[in-house]
């Protein structure tokens, strides 16, 4: 599979490694330019790109990059990408470093803020897990201490696409229901930062309350 990575901090990184591990092509990008990521692909043999080119031609694209950031991504972005490669979003919205978002605290969840401002349906994965338990914590199926992860979108093929390559990467997939309920596993919920199993990971998100603990948002 080709897969594009927009962002390469912690979460970025991880998966840059892990789908290179698993036989991927990987193309990655970030905001200071392909120069600055000789060392993860001297490492990884990912590809670096610009920005505007990272998702031309991808099977899937992930977005993994502040809330802030993603409004000052480079219009035209997802012109040369399949209408039925899945988008990944990872973030979540934290308002000390994003800055205040009135429509992710009033009316919209993050990931459907997301959507919007790229004019593109959305997956919400990838969220939920520390990046160093994504980059270490992958384990053969069937494995009792395997770490669950929820995908949330609305595209079912493009959510069992996904699901298919957490699987190939040492993770099961959970479906967390459409986009408008990705809350259930955001910052504040019971699944956040937890490495469940796919029981505990359903029990959680069906235990998530819309009323989330003080200070978390969004």
């Amino acid at each position: 599979m080709k897969i594009g990575i927009i962002g390469a901090g912690n979460i970025g990184s991880a998966l840059v490694r892990r789908f290179t591990r698993a036989g991927h092509e990987v193309s990655v990008a970030n905001s200071r330019g392909p120069e600055t990521l000789e060392a993860l692909a001297d490492e990884t043999r990912a590809i670096p790109k610009l920005v505007e080119h990272v998702a031309a031609g991808q099977d899937l694209v992930v977005v993994t990059i502040p809330l802030r950031a993603v409004s000052t991504l480079p219009d035209g972005i997802f012109d040369e990408l399949d209408a039925a490669a899945p988008v990944v979003d990872t973030g979540n919205y934290y308002p000390q470093r994003d800055g205040k978002i009135v429509e992710v605290e009033t009316e919209l969840t993050e990931s459907e803020w997301v959507a919007q401002q790229l004019g593109r349906p959305v997956l919400k994965a990838f969220n939920n897990i520390y990046a160093a338990h994504l980059q270490e914590g992958g384990l053969p199926t069937g494995d009792p201490k395997r770490i669950a992860l929820p995908v949330a979108g609305d595209d079912p093929a493009q959510k069992r696409l996904l699901i298919e390559l957490l699987d190939e990467i040492g993770f099961d997939g959970v479906d967390s229901g459409p986009l408008a309920e990705s809350w259930r596993q955001q910052p504040g919920t019971p699944c956040y930062g937890t490495d469940l199993d796919v029981a505990g990971l359903t029990g959680a998100l069906a235990d998530a309350s819309a009323e989330r603990e003080a200070g978390f948002i969004g």
